[in-house]
């Protein structure tokens, strides 16, 4: 296998939940990759500014935020799709309809209109600070928005994007899912990365375990489901691996002869 890069995901595929470390594994295995030339290349919706998790990986550039931000790791952008004001003026009054928090991601953090349990929950499983309340309003028009987050169940979430032509969700726990413009993905960030460094999509390999991540494992020449995976994701996949506290990163790298 002529691997020229390799796409991770990050919570529930690097970062475990259950220790919200790195597997000492996974870093020892990476930095082998490394190594060997081939680019190690993170693809998660989280904002490129919010990797403290992973710092010890040696990793050369990240699809953030779904597919919606993507940057070289000093900082040097490759490609962004912001949400327009008019979306994000719709998707507010629905939030307000429907009675559930909406949160902003911008270049200076994660701001949110509201806390219930649920943005409580979702803070605890990923170990980060609760989101501040903030104007969400006056933080989306000062800086830049690639990204919104609405904390609501499936069943919602369809009656709202119904109405909601421009943007699409990346869902990866019931608490929340993430929202972009329409059509943008990671597949779409792996596709110009590609483009970026040469390579072709035969040649890349790619590790995730949520909903968001399906489009990737789809578009890569070899999409690995993490065992912690939904069975949706695991059937998106060309191979399934163990969990994260499993070593399966490892353990697919050794598999497939990468290392």
């Amino acid at each position: 296998m002529n691997t020229k890069a390799i796409f991770f995901d990050i919570d529930g595929t690097l970062v475990s939940f259950e220790t919200h470390h790195v597997p000492q594994s996974a870093i020892e295995a990476l930095r082998q990759v490394h190594k060997l030339g081939i680019k190690i290349i993170i693809a998660t919706g989280r904002a490129s500014a919010d990797l403290h998790e992973i710092q010890d990986i040696p990793y050369d550039a990240v699809i953030a935020l779904n597919g919606s931000d993507c940057v070289l790791r000093d900082g040097t952008s490759i490609y962004r799709e912001q949400i327009s004001k008019e979306d994000f003026y719709k998707v507010q009054a629905l939030a307000r309809h429907y009675g559930f928090p909406l949160a902003v991601e911008t270049d200076k953090g994660i701001f949110v209109n509201e806390i219930n349990p649920t943005v409580i929950e979702l803070a605890k499983m990923v170990n980060h600070p609760v989101p501040p309340v903030a104007d969400i309003e006056k933080e989306f028009i000062e800086n830049n928005c690639c990204q919104l987050c609405i904390y609501c169940d499936e069943e919602t979430e369809k009656e709202v994007m119904a109405q909601l032509p421009g943007l699409s969700v990346s869902r990866w726990n019931p608490y929340f899912t993430d929202v972009n413009v329409a059509g943008v993905n990671k597949a779409v960030g792996i596709n110009k990365f590609a483009a970026y460094y040469g390579f072709e999509m035969a040649q890349t390999i790619a590790f995730g375990d949520g909903g968001n991540d399906i489009p990737m494992l789809r578009a890569v020449g070899t999409g690995i489901a993490m065992g912690g995976a939904s069975e949706t994701v695991k059937a998106a996949a060309d191979y399934i691996t163990g969990t994260v506290d499993e070593n399966g990163i490892q353990n697919a790298l050794i598999h497939f002869g990468i290392i």
